[in-house]
């Protein structure tokens, strides 16, 4: 066991998140899902999207039985929604093909839809207690740091050297722990802006600490424009209060959620309003913007209230109207859900 391990695991015992809901039992299962909810979302945001989440589909095989409104809904307002669908194709494989549980073999495990070599990793180490590294964001930052690793973590090269480190640093007493830890670590005192390095068991022997570092490790990714487009939202609202919905595309930003009829200017948005109700007037409403990791997008709603159904909609799949209390239980982007659920109270006729 490398010094660094062993500090770490000492700080753990005494100073580590013991009661983090997936560790209560910490079965593969709850571990898998823990891992694909905490990519690039915080510990506190995740906690009760778990909670909710195990709660409906305490196991994997719920999970594969589920449908994919039932998956997209509980996962709503956590973002990068393709997660909640490899989620999902993934345990319909484990269904099929390993008898509905987790694999315990790492190939098997990185053969399944959403899982890379660090997630497998934390599966393989956190519920079986196999050696095995991980490498996610919290784990990058504290070893970059702790090595003194110059360079955009994201690169080939620096992500190589990397998971030596991670590799080297991996015990193979006690690797659940010691995978709890280091991402502890990174969640909580080495983190991202003014790390708490008086308080980190190895600081020491950090690199980053030592020649007054921190603020410039790990190497930030090199600057891009994030350009912005525009849309127009288009709420049809009927006479008993219920809205027309679309589920999107396969492409694309929320792919397969129920989302709004969109169009790029007024006059098309009156024409695709039109196409699917009689309307007499419509009401803009306060535009906003979402950011997406590659682009902002300038949300322009307008409502068209007492929309009259121009034709029955049954046979078409991608369209329904759903009055607002069914909307909890279909998968919704959390911007537009947060839209509907504050609509202005419908006008007089």
């Amino acid at each position: 066991m490398t010094p660094f391990a062993s500090a770490l695991l000492d700080w753990f015992d005494h100073h580590g998140r013991h009661d983090l809901p997936w560790k209560q039992p910490r079965d593969a299962y709850r571990v898998w899902l823990s891992e694909i909810m905490l990519q690039q979302t915080q510990v506190a945001t995740v906690i009760p999207y778990f909670q909710r989440f195990v709660a409906q589909l305490p196991t994997l095989r719920d999970l594969a039985a589920a449908d994919e409104d039932t998956v997209l809904a509980l996962w709503s307002g956590l973002g990068y929604y393709r997660r909640a669908r490899f989620l999902h194709r993934a345990a319909q494989v484990c269904v099929a093909q390993h008898n509905g549980e987790m694999p315990h073999d790492f190939d098997a495990l990185a053969a399944l839809p959403g899982i890379g070599r660090s997630t497998a990793g934390a599966i393989l180490a956190q519920a079986y207690g196999l050696r095995f590294p991980i490498l996610d964001g919290n784990v990058k930052r504290v070893l970059t740091r702790y090595h003194g690793i110059a360079g955009y973590p994201g690169e080939r090269e620096i992500e190589k050297q990397l998971w030596l480190h991670a590799d080297t640093h991996t015990p193979a007493e006690r690797a659940a722990d010691y995978t709890q830890a280091i991402m502890d670590l990174g969640a909580t005192l080495c983190v991202r802006t003014r790390p708490l390095c008086a308080m980190c068991p190895v600081q020491g022997a950090c690199i980053a600490h030592r020649d007054h570092l921190t603020a410039q490790l790990p190497t930030a990714k090199p600057g891009k424009k994030i350009p912005t487009r525009s849309t127009i939202m288009l709420i049809l609202r009927d006479a008993e209060g219920r809205l027309l919905l679309q589920r999107r595309g396969p492409q694309g930003v929320w792919s397969g959620l129920w989302s709004l009829p969109e169009a790029e200017e007024t006059g098309g948005a009156w024409r695709e309003a039109q196409r699917h109700a009689r309307i007499d007037d419509a009401q803009p409403l306060t535009p906003f913007v979402h950011v997406f990791s590659h682009y902002r997008l300038q949300i322009q709603p307008l409502l068209f209230d007492h929309a009259a159904p121009a034709h029955a909609i049954a046979d078409n799949a991608d369209l329904r109207w759903c009055a607002i209390t069914d909307l909890p239980a279909l998968g919704l982007p959390a911007p537009v859900r947060t839209l509907l659920m504050a609509l202005p109270e419908p006008t007089t006729s």
